[in-house]
């Protein structure tokens, strides 16, 4: 199964997003948007992006 995306209202009111993988996990979360179309932009610019994303290592194990 694909992995999905999930558009709703928080308690505030704000517009998320998250991103689940096919096994229902939740892998990736978008902050609060004032609109569901900022929302959705949102989403777009994960897609058109995290596709070709550089992995960077951050400090050491």
């Amino acid at each position: 199964m694909a992995g999905k995306f999930e558009l709703y209202q928080d308690k505030s009111k704000d517009w998320r997003f998250r991103l689940k993988a096919g096994n229902g996990e939740i892998i990736a979360t978008g902050q609060g948007y004032a609109s569901k179309s900022g929302a959705r932009s949102g989403i777009d610019s994960v897609k058109r992006n995290a596709a070709d994303a550089e992995v960077v290592e951050l400090g050491e194990d």
